[in-house]
């Protein structure tokens, strides 16, 4: 019999159907190890620790407090709002402003997480185009495959071609010169991008975003579900990173200036979720009961 093919979501819905009671469904998941409810998983450094300049951008104003009205709709404190502006630009009488948006949450978790096309059309903005999709032109140059990780990752998750890839961070970073692991598919990374039109100033704007979620990445919030929320897993969080413009003409400038700064901040970022190669060794969180069972083995 093929194990494996048990611990499937499909096969694990039709048991759930087929049992019909509640101590089928407690015991069948209980045998499968499965987790109908997610704990939260939390790191020390937050959103807003992210680096404020990178050698292609830097900060400009003060980063956004949000009202209290808008952080209860938002869902969580764990957050940062941002504008970079380029440090050299290509055309010095145009330099382009970007905003980043990091947004975290864990535990159980809003399934449907806020998106542009709900929140800016709830603020006024009129929705001129959406579901475009560009990958992000990102700069592999000083990625490395982490060999350890990547047979790690293949045997507990079952997918034979996740590959972990490793960034050095930043000189402005706080542990400039480390490397950090990047989620599987971050050689893929693509954006979401809906164009909005500010209905009194007929200002365009582009805004595109996509999900880190448990060790994963996802340009939809659809695919949230399928990541943070995998019944196998124990733990659950997922990080929104959206990036917008009102300074770039199209989808696709949007995806280049995407790309420049995350190329420069994706490590930075990614100090702000947990490093889930850890988490499926069992070496995180201290009270990951999979470090205690090899604890035991041992």
């Amino acid at each position: 019999m093929d194990w494996k093919r048990l611990r499937e979501p499909g096969f694990v819905l039709s048991v759930v159907l087929l049992l019909g009671s509640a101590g089928g469904l407690s015991a069948a998941v209980s045998a499968l190890k499965l987790h109908t409810r997610k704990e939260a998983i939390e790191v020390d450094r937050k959103a807003a620790s992210v680096s404020k300049e990178t050698p292609s951008w830097r900060q400009i104003g003060k980063d956004t407090v949000m009202p209290a009205e808008v952080l209860a709709e938002l869902g969580t404190q764990n957050y940062v709002s941002r504008h970079y502006v380029e440090v050299n630009p290509k055309d010095p009488e145009r330099p382009r402003v970007v905003e980043l948006h990091l947004a975290y949450y864990t535990g159980m978790v809003d399934t449907v997480p806020h998106v542009p096309e709900r929140c800016m059309v709830g603020g006024g903005m009129e929705l001129k185009a959406g579901l475009m999709y560009e990958e992000l032109p990102i700069d592999r140059s000083g990625w490395l495959v982490d060999e350890a990780a990547t047979s790690d990752v293949r045997r507990a998750t079952g997918k034979n071609d996740a590959v972990i890839h490793t960034v050095r961070l930043g000189p402005n970073s706080s542990a400039p010169g480390n490397r950090v692991r990047l989620p599987i598919g971050a050689e893929r990374m693509t954006l979401r991008i809906s164009e909005y039109r500010d209905p009194r100033s007929r200002q365009r704007m582009f805004a595109g975003y996509f999900f880190i979620a448990n060790g994963g990445l996802t340009p939809d919030a659809e695919g949230v579900r399928l990541l943070a929320f995998d019944l196998r897993n124990r733990y659950a969080y997922y990080m929104k990173v959206q990036v917008s413009s009102t300074h770039v003409e199209s989808a696709a400038e949007l995806a280049e200036v995407g790309a420049s700064l995350l190329s420069e901040l994706i490590g930075d970022i990614m100090l702000c979720v947990p490093d889930w190669t850890e988490v499926i060794r069992g070496n995180y969180p201290p009270d990951n009961p999979l470090r205690q069972r090899d604890g035991e083995k041992s």
